[in-house]
């Protein structure tokens, strides 16, 4: 099979495009503060997102994208001149390129159905970024990864080797993604690992948590007759499954459906609701503030 070309790393029609991100207590003068500065600087607002969590004493949250010619020679002017503006509000703040895809490492077990879709979304151009690599701690998928011109390492993981494999996988990731996807990648992720990627690692899992833990989640499911399965997409953290959450989705089911029927319904929301989590985060449509999301989608 002919490999993929992967997509080109900048959009040449979104070269002077960027999105900014800001939360910040709210307050009277934000949003004119904003639009001043960049109509000051020459910049074109193209859209803009904005939410209050509550107008007295909550928080502000504003998505904007911007167009501004030169962007690249400008846009590190841009950010100190913008310094300025944050101080007064303290505000949590990113610029950022649109035209610049994020890379992506997606790591995986044996499992494909949450990588197949973001391989499938990638390959179609509906996911805007670059996938750099795919790591398994198995062999089992790495035809499928290579067929799409995609680097694969397997870096096997057992009790023993965990901060090696780690070590190794870190080497291969640092500097060279933007962020990590663990698409049913059954292993637990060390503090160290996230501290490298705060707020950039995106898991995916059902969302029987916390009733049905531990082995066979759908065979406890099923024996207790449920009536909604779903999937969450969140950021890593250190607390196990416990991270600030970006999407989720549920699926009505019945007594008709049995274990395996639940299983593959499952299947289908994990990769919906992954697909959706990560392109929020490389469209810069997320913003976390504590151990929740502002998701501007």
């Amino acid at each position: 099979m002919t490999p993929n070309i992967a997509p080109k790393s900048i959009r040449d029609d979104l070269k002077n495009r960027a999105r900014m991100l800001v939360a910040c207590p709210d307050q009277p003068g934000i949003v004119a503060a904003v639009s001043r500065f960049l109509f000051e600087h020459g910049a074109n607002i193209v859209q803009s997102d904005q939410y209050t969590i509550d107008p007295q004493g909550g928080m502000f949250y504003i998505r904007i994208e911007f167009d501004l010619d030169n962007l690249d020679g400008r846009r590190e002017q841009l950010k100190n001149d913008f310094a300025k503006v944050a101080d007064q509000f303290s505000m949590d703040w990113s610029i950022n390129r649109a035209g610049r895809k994020k890379r992506l490492a997606i790591f995986v077990s044996k499992e494909d159905h949450a990588l197949l879709e973001l391989l499938w979304q990638w390959q179609a151009g509906d996911l805007e970024a670059e996938i750099a690599m795919v790591i398994s701690n198995h062999n089992d998928l790495r035809g499928l990864v290579e067929s799409f011109g995609i680097a694969y390492h397997h870096i096997p993981v057992t009790a023993d080797t965990k901060a090696e494999a780690e070590r190794r996988q870190l080497e291969l990731v640092m500097g060279q993604v933007d962020a990590v996807v663990l698409a049913r990648y059954m292993q637990i992720i060390s503090p160290k690992f996230i501290e490298h990627f705060a707020n950039r690692i995106i898991n995916i899992h059902h969302s029987f948590l916390p009733a049905f833990v531990g082995g066979k989640p759908y065979a406890q499911a099923h024996n207790r007759g449920v009536k909604i399965i779903g999937a969450t997409a969140h950021y890593v953290t250190e607390e196990l499954d416990g991270g600030p959450i970006i999407e989720q989705d549920v699926q009505r089911v019945s007594h008709r459906d049995n274990v395996d029927d639940l299983k593959r319904i499952g299947r289908h929301i994990e990769r919906i609701v992954l697909a959706r989590a990560v392109s929020w985060h490389v469209e810069d449509r997320v913003i976390v503030h504590g151990n929740k999301t502002v998701v501007f989608n």
